[in-house]
């Protein structure tokens, strides 16, 4: 059920490199492909899909069936009490049937397509998500750190301005100001470090482990030069427009199996039967009679419908309105395909100019607050215009950290808009790819009533000790 990865497209540049020493991002895609428990259930929901088509097919197969029957007369009038053992068999194979079956398969064939859409989809947006939790610890302990030098800078200039005040060079206003900024800077950290745990837990969420020492991801592929561009690839590429143009042709073909109620059906039917009367056929028939009858029987069975009750119409109707429904849904899922690239678009051009202004107010910052500090020290600057300048550079390089990473995010959200950040897209060398079509393909022409598959164990792995909440119960035969 499986296949050997491709490196298909640009996105296979997106995850090259990074050491084994620790975490990068394709080592935490491979650990979400494999183990996220949104993408196996996905699966899961798509092999649903394909046994739809194997029960399409049984209505076009014939069916057999067999009686048998033991029967003992407690009371009988003009003869003797008997008993009898009969046994039959009965075969049907229908001919035709208005289109009803060869509709239902086709539409089933459409649905699998949908749901190998939807699995696409599902691949996109837990990559996305995955990203995004990767990016968020990296950006919050970038701003912890941030926030533990800044609380060290603080302590010290503490001590400088208490040195200061105990020789009479400051006041106690400007010790307080101290003090005020340091608890403000200390209460900021503990902000900063509930950020980052938080951050984490939604890592191990996502990706199924908690993070390791987290390497830059890699540079994003080139991404389109305007957003009619990117709009124009997303409509030809994103697989939510592909799920619903299937689910929209599959609800066609079922409103052609509704239509087939009002046509004839044909069946070849054929019959055994065999009684046996165990001794008593004498007792009830009379002498010579035989103990033991057989019949065999063949032929075709039409059936005409002539009037339902309107049950035909109504079920027509009914399909044509899910039909209307799903036209309506595409319109509606390309809307939002069209607002979510744009959206994505504008977000990655307006993080990549934050990185750019943040980039020049880091640098501003710092020499500001070097020359504040040198000022200070000949008199000319107090201490307030020190931590004012000190709170600046760590304003600025917080935002630059966080433009950073909504630049990077904003444009892996805009290939997912794209279609291209699917599993075939990315470079995962650490296994194999899911193969949708080699389920399908096992199951689909499938013809035993006994044929199963071993009993559903969960492939997501957890993210906590001991048994399942959800341990299945295995069912009593009565």
């Amino acid at each position: 059920m499986r296949r050997k990865l491709l490196l298909v497209g640009g996105m296979a540049t997106l995850l090259v490199g990074g050491g084994a020493q620790a975490d990068t991002l394709r080592e935490a895609l491979v650990q979400t492909y494999e183990t996220n428990p949104t993408l196996t259930g996905q699966r899961a929901q798509l092999r649903t899909l394909d046994e739809g088509v194997a029960i399409a097919r049984a209505r076009g197969r014939p069916q057999l069936s067999a009686t048998a029957g033991i029967n003992q007369d407690l009371t009988r009038t003009g003869g003797g009490n008997g008993r009898n053992l009969n046994a039959g068999v009965d075969i049907s194979y229908p001919l035709f049937s208005g289109g009803r079956v060869r509709n239902a398969i086709r539409a089933a064939d459409e649905r699998v397509l949908a749901g190998r859409s939807d699995l696409r989809a599902t691949e996109g947006d837990v990559f996305t998500e995955a990203v995004s939790a990767y990016m968020d610890v990296i950006r919050d302990r970038s701003i912890v750190t941030l926030n533990q030098n800044q609380v060290k800078v603080l302590e010290t200039d503490l001590q400088a301005s208490k040195d200061r005040f105990e020789v009479g060079d400051l006041t106690r206003t400007d010790v307080a100001q101290s003090e005020a900024r340091l608890s403000l800077a200390r209460s900021n950290l503990a902000l900063a470090e509930g950020r980052l745990t938080a951050s984490e837990e939604n890592y191990r969420r996502v990706i199924g482990v908690m993070p390791g020492d987290l390497q830059p991801p890699p540079p994003l592929p080139t991404l389109p030069s305007s957003p009619d561009q990117a709009v124009e690839i997303a409509l030809a590429n994103n697989p939510d427009l592909a799920s619903i143009t299937a689910q929209v042709r599959a609800a066609a073909l079922d409103v052609s199996v509704a239509r087939a109620d009002r046509l004839p059906t044909v069946s070849a039917i054929g019959s055994g039967r065999t009684t046996d009367f165990l001794g008593t056929a004498d007792k009830q028939f009379g002498p010579g009679a035989a103990d033991r009858t057989t019949s065999t029987g063949a032929g075709v069975q039409a059936t005409i419908p002539l009037y339902q009750g309107g049950l035909v119409g109504a079920r027509v109707r009914q399909a044509q309105a899910f039909q209307s429904q799903l036209l309506e849904q595409g319109v509606a899922v390309e809307r939002g395909v069209v607002a979510q690239t744009r959206a994505a678009f504008s977000s990655y051009e307006a993080a990549q100019d934050s990185i750019a202004s943040n980039e020049v107010a880091v640098s501003a910052n710092s020499l500001a607050l070097e020359g504040t500090r040198a000022e200070q020290s000949v008199g000319t600057r107090n201490v307030l215009d020190v931590l004012n300048a000190e709170q600046e550079l760590l304003n600025s390089q917080v935002a630059l950290v966080t433009a950073r990473r909504d630049a990077y995010v904003a444009g892996f959200a805009l290939l997912n808009a794209m279609g291209q950040a699917e599993a075939t897209d990315l470079n995962l060398d650490g296994g194999t790819l899911y193969d949708p079509v080699a389920n399908y393909e096992r199951v689909s022409r499938k013809a035993s009533d006994w044929s199963g598959d071993p009993t559903p164990k969960p492939v997501a792995t957890r993210t906590v000790m001991g048994p399942p909440a959800n341990t299945p119960v295995t069912p009593r035969q009565e």
